[in-house]
């Protein structure tokens, strides 16, 4: 058996291993993979792992010896699922492995603006302490969770952790979602009107063509303000960019972090390069080491149960 991984860097930037796979077949990884080189590298594959490749019909009818694509990751939208079932690919996923690292990393973000950690101590280092007049100093404004209000905008697994770490600050907490689950940990359930008035909001819902770019300057005034700090660790894309820039720059909102954008890598021309009182980091929120060995592990274990049969995880 022949199995390419096509984007390994991603996972696997060289402090873990893919040898567990060996013991399958021939093994081939490639850091990267371009467009255009993919049906070279996959040709005569007979199951390749990816994270954030294109596959199209025109691949998979140029691969007839492919059955099986393990996704490295949660989203599985790169793939067209319709053509893996025409040519009888099986297609894994590895849901829920995050959970923990990204809603430790939306409150990364929300201390990044109410703590300012990093500023004070790049001044302390800068001479500031040591030439200070007093005992202690502060350059901006600094502000307690407890008592704040946030919005949780999806309530899935991640947004019921987030929830639960916020409770542990003393936070109130109300939340977007169409089940009843928030209601099972006595968390109010709202609209998107409901958010209104919020402290903070942070978006933990899957995108769709639904609400692509529903928050907006729209939206936003509606339910956002200028002591409203907006947090987005899903997707890029729930955002319109342009208008979030324009209300931080106009003082309408009081900050947004963000670990996604809407093109990824990021655009030189995005325009929240540019917007006052923005926090960006690099999609890493997935990524501390024991996150991306328990997806390695269920990527593992999902290609075992392929082999022996018995898929598990399975979009397709």
């Amino acid at each position: 058996m022949k199995i390419t991984i096509l984007d390994g860097n991603a996972l696997n930037p060289g402090d873990l291993s893919y040898e567990v796979f060996e013991k399958f077949g021939a093994v081939f990884v490639y850091p990267r993979t371009e467009e255009k080189d993919v049906i070279k590298r996959i040709g005569d594959s007979d199951a390749i792992l990816m994270n954030k490749i294109r596959i199209t019909e025109e691949v998979l009818s140029a691969c007839p010896n492919l059955k099986y694509i393990g996704i490295q990751a949660t989203g599985y939208n790169v793939v067209d699922l319709d053509a893996c079932r025409k040519h009888n690919v099986t297609v894994t996923n590895v849901p829920s492995y995050s959970t923990a690292a990204v809603a430790q990393h939306v409150f990364a973000l929300i201390t990044a603006f109410t703590n300012r950690v990093k500023e004070h101590s790049d001044s302390v280092f800068e001479g500031k302490w040591c030439t200070s007049k007093d005992f202690c100093y502060w350059n901006s404004p600094l502000y307690e969770l407890d008592g704040k209000k946030i919005g949780i905008a999806g309530y899935g697994n991640i947004g019921s952790r987030v929830a639960a770490i916020a409770k542990a600050f003393g936070m109130k907490v109300v939340t977007v979602n169409k089940s009843s689950r928030s209601d099972r940990d006595g968390i109010e359930a709202v609209g998107l009107d409901g958010l209104a008035g919020c402290d903070f909001i942070s978006l933990h819902c899957p995108l769709t063509k639904e609400n692509e770019g529903m928050f907006d300057k729209k939206l936003l005034c509606k339910i956002a303000g200028p002591s409203t700090i907006l947090i987005n660790t899903a997707r890029g894309g729930l955002i319109n960019e342009e208008d979030v820039a324009w209300l931080l720059n106009n003082d309408l909102l009081r900050g947004y972090g963000a670990d996604v954008v809407t093109e990824e890598p990021m655009n030189p021309s995005n325009p929240l390069l540019k917007a006052k009182n923005c926090i960006l980091t690099p999609h890493i929120a997935w990524a501390p080491f024991e996150t991306r060995q328990r997806l390695l592990d269920i990527v593992f274990s999902n290609f075992k149960a392929w082999i022996d049969g018995k898929p598990e995880n399975t979009v397709s």
